[in-house]
């Protein structure tokens, strides 16, 4: 019983660690008391999910990190003079009934809060009721009388001093870690003023930084406005001219064909009438003057040809890299097939052309690995990869992926026809019409089938005139279909050489195999053959109507991109011997982007020479 009241009474209302009357008091799992508050303090120096009791060291889980989910401390009713603790009621009422306390001076809260009574701060011997805790012992860290200290604290370890020497010690300990709290606090406000000016020389750098962009920004958008006004004005007057002569010519022409039609109704009106001799002699004169119309001679082709040619030189060279915001400048251009005769030796001088920085290569990784089967330009001037599994991804001119359509359609050929339909042959040799935001159109083709175990490398091509070109590398034949679909209008034999690759050129045909390309009239006879021995070769057309062939080492991954006139003859290097990630197949493309960027691919890899 005396242990059970000893337990009880324990249990004070003052917090062992503000030394306050409780304030919503909570009780830790070792049944030591503190106030909410304290215990929240406690709990966020801790940063973790349990406290640490103060006065045992007895380890407390707190349940969701919530001080309020401990169990509460019941109020204290009254403090006891004698036994120097605050008691509940039911506390109050054992202490009332233990014949040791009965003359205990107990004083109500009441009169402690309002201040009637003050609290004696002396502690009294449990063991020894007369004898004051004078004395302290820091090994079991208590306090205790000269009775105790002497019976139970005489063992070799234990450091009994006197209660007041340890109290003036642990005030100045308690100053101490004070002074030494302040300094801390000191150090780290100074380094938190050291951070809020760091963030606000951060925000002045954002500040100015958004400033300079959005200065530079008004710059280009004005640069690039004034830029856009003088190249449109540019153009303007370079083919307004030319539009002028062609216009003159047409109203000539017109005025022509106007005085014939009215000679020739005279003449004819006057056969109606009885020929007398005025109307005869009118008759004959008439006629006469029609004969000399007539006898002019034809339209001069050339001369419209000229001016037209004048007009079509006129090209926008963009400017790719560092000077993207200059847009670029109007060159004038020499189309090839016109200014090249073959009596001619090429100059660069005549043309204004591009060069390509190989350190400027976009390489970009194919989701389709070891299965494009075909690449070709868009009309919007984009570039569009087909392949096997199916779909066909379109890149910009950067190598970003913009679009993926036809995502069932296993594809081996794709062209885009004058008004934007889009051509494509599947690798069952299907040849489908669709709309050019890719709707199919119910229009048929008889095309050659797939012979079964037999692999048949099929290619398409469309020409100016919306003509389709088919090319089989087994049948060794090419088909022409028009986009009215049914049978091949005609075919074109291959004359020994097995077209793998074709690609339509002026009124001609590129034909790719393997290490040589010729260029074959629409009724197969081969005009001019370039071989190189050893190597793949691949041809496009470039924006300037020539050739572009990509030589491929295969063994060595090095890929040379040369230009070549309408005769196969060599003008110049572009790209020499880059390093490429070699494929596992010989299975290569090459087409020019209508901004001048050349796109070359593998089976895995698309590469964009910039």
């Amino acid at each position: 019983m005396a242990e059970a009241l000893k337990t009880v009474i324990s249990q004070s209302t003052e917090c062992p660690v503000c030394l306050s009357t409780f304030t919503d008091p909570k009780i830790l799992s070792c049944s030591h008391t503190f106030c909410k508050t304290c215990l929240d303090n406690l709990l966020g120096c801790h940063g973790n999910c349990q406290i640490r009791c103060p006065v045992c060291r007895a380890v407390t889980q707190v349940p969701n990190q919530d001080v309020g989910k401990l169990q509460d401390k019941s109020h204290a009713a009254v403090y006891c003079q004698d036994c120097g603790y605050y008691l509940c009621t039911s506390c109050l009422n054992t202490h009332s009934q233990w014949k040791g306390f009965i003359d205990h001076e107990v004083i109500a809260m009441s009169e402690i809060s309002s201040g009637k009574v003050s609290v004696r701060r002396y502690r009294k011997c449990r063991k020894h009721p007369k004898e004051d805790e004078d004395y302290f012992c820091s090994t079991c860290r208590r306090f205790t009388c000269f009775r105790c200290g002497v019976m139970e604290h005489k063992d070799e370890g234990h450091q009994v001093v006197e209660g007041a020497a340890y109290e003036d010690k642990h005030v100045k300990n308690i100053g101490e870690l004070k002074s030494k709290v302040d300094k801390q606090q000191s150090c780290f406000q100074k380094y938190i003023d050291f951070i809020d000016k760091q963030t606000k020389s951060v925000d002045s750098a954002k500040k100015q930084c958004t400033s300079d962009i959005n200065k530079a920004y008004d710059d280009a958008v004005r640069h690039l406005t004034e830029k856009r006004e003088s190249l449109l004005k540019e153009v303007k007057e370079t083919t307004e001219g030319v539009e002028k002569e062609l216009e003159s010519m047409k109203t000539t022409a017109k005025k022509y064909i106007n005085q014939l039609t009215t000679m020739a109704e005279m003449v004819t009106n006057k056969i109606k009438i009885p020929l007398d001799m005025d109307t005869l002699a009118a008759h004959d004169t008439l006629c006469e003057e029609l004969r000399e119309v007539i006898d002019q001679k034809d339209p001069d082709y050339e001369q419209p040809k000229k001016s037209g040619r004048k007009g079509k030189s006129v090209r926008f060279k963009r400017n790719v890299g560092a000077d993207e915001l200059g847009l670029g400048k109007i060159v004038n251009v020499v189309e090839r097939n016109d200014a090249l005769p073959t009596n001619k030796t090429f100059d660069e001088k005549d043309v204004s052309l591009p060069t390509y920085n190989i350190d400027n290569v976009k390489n970009v990784a194919l989701t389709a690995k070891g299965s494009i089967n075909t690449m070709v330009g868009t009309p919007d001037g984009r570039m569009a990869v087909g392949c096997n599994p199916g779909g066909m991804n379109i890149f910009s001119t950067d190598g970003q992926l913009q679009q993926t359509v036809l995502k069932n359609v296993k594809i081996s050929g794709v062209g885009f026809l004058s008004d934007g339909r889009c051509v494509v042959m599947d690798t069952s040799n299907n040849i489908t019409l669709y709309t050019p935001e890719y709707t199919q159109l119910n229009v048929m083709f008889k095309t050659l089938s797939v012979v079964e175990d037999e692999d048949e490398d099929s290619d398409l091509t469309v020409d100016t005139d919306d003509l389709i070109y088919v090319s089989y590398w087994e049948a060794r034949k090419i088909q022409v279909f028009s986009t009215a679909g049914g049978q091949a209008v005609r075919k074109i034999p291959w004359n020994g050489y097995g077209p793998y690759q074709i690609t339509s050129y002026h009124g001609s045909l590129i034909i790719s195999s393997w290490a040589a390309i010729r260029l074959i009239d629409k009724q197969g006879a081969v005009q001019h053959k370039l071989k190189k021995p050893g190597s793949f070769l691949c041809a496009a057309v470039s924006q300037w109507d020539t050739i572009l062939i990509a030589k491929v080492k295969h063994g060595e991954g090095l890929v040379s991109i040369d230009e070549y006139t309408n005769e196969l003859r060599h003008i110049r290097n572009l790209v020499n011997d880059y390093k490429i990630e070699k494929p596992g197949l010989y299975w290569y493309y090459l087409q020019q982007y209508r901004s001048g960027e050349i796109a070359f691919c593998t089976w895995d890899r698309l590469y964009i020479f910039r």
